[in-house]
């Protein structure tokens, strides 16, 4: 969700009665900071930050998050046991994202109060073992004993019931939301979300980090790269720098980096935030309702 979810989309969703987010990957410490306080003024609610833990600067942005007494930060890309305590130590509620049951479990002994397992349709980076949702859920609720958060490919209420009858005990969305109102995307790459069909994503880049693309021109050019032998040095000068920026960003639909969920083909609007929310509620009761009827 970096270049997606700001303030806005955050204080939506949590005015709608869901937990936003705010993506804090794709900003700079005090560009956070500002973020956070606008979030605040914009809602009465909890919210949280998500926190990529490659990125540079992660010293001051888990300061940042202390001192604005953010309630929830949801850590990915890294070893929990990093920052796990110190956040807890100050009030703050910890969940750490992983894409196989042995991460999972490591989350869980590091201390996090829940787990998000994010299956390999979801959209941006996501895990080298490509297992997917349906099937990690019920595994990683198998051996863990804190909460759990099903991601990747859930974009209706259908999917969130399905969700939790394999064993979780709620859901993250993100590609649903890039499609809204609320997201500072780009409305070109919007635009290009609401019009992808099946198996017009493709996970890619393993060599670096596992990330899922719509196919485009630059895309492409990864493809070529493969077909090259390219070494991970030449597909690192491949991908340069702010690619990411540059499409979801600025709109560049050629040689941007579009990342996106594979759910992106059940996706034909943009919407506000409230109003998905409100969307995937009602389709949850329907689910529930109608699976209700099934007799055995």
């Amino acid at each position: 969700m970096i270049w997606a979810s700001g303030w806005r989309l955050a204080s939506a969703v949590a005015n709608a009665g869901g937990l936003g987010l705010i993506g804090a990957g794709s900003m700079y410490p005090e560009v956070l900071r500002e973020h956070i306080q606008k979030c605040k003024q914009a809602t009465d609610r909890s919210f949280g930050v998500n926190v990529p833990m490659l990125y540079p600067q992660i010293d001051e942005i888990m300061r940042i998050i202390v001192e604005e007494k953010v309630s929830y930060v949801f850590t990915s890309a890294g070893n929990p046991k990093t920052w796990t305590s110190f956040l807890k130590e100050n009030g703050i509620t910890v969940v750490h994202v992983v894409s196989s049951v042995r991460f999972a479990l490591k989350a869980q002994q590091a201390g996090v109060d829940a787990v998000v397992a994010e299956g390999f349709e979801a959209g941006g980076h996501n895990g080298r073992e490509e297992t997917t949702t349906m099937t990690l859920i019920p595994a990683v609720r198998e051996k863990l004993s804190i909460p759990l958060i099903a991601a990747g490919g859930i974009a209706t209420g259908s999917a969130m019931l399905a969700a939790m009858a394999l064993g979780a005990d709620g859901v993250q969305v993100g590609s649903r939301f890039v499609a809204s109102a609320e997201a500072s995307s780009h409305q070109a790459f919007k635009q290009k979300v609401v019009e992808a069909g099946e198996g017009d994503t493709r996970l890619t880049l393993k060599e670096l980090a596992p990330v899922r693309l719509i196919k485009n021109k630059f895309y492409e050019d990864v493809e070529d790269a493969y077909a090259r032998c390219a070494t991970p040095e030449q597909l690192k000068e491949l991908l340069g720098r702010a690619r990411a920026k540059k499409g979801m960003f600025e709109g560049d639909l050629d040689e941007g980096e579009l990342e996106i969920g594979q759910v992106s083909a059940l996706i034909h609007n943009i919407l506000p935030a409230a109003q998905i929310v409100a969307n995937m509620m009602e389709e949850f009761r329907v689910a529930r309702e109608k699976v209700s009827e099934f007799s055995i």
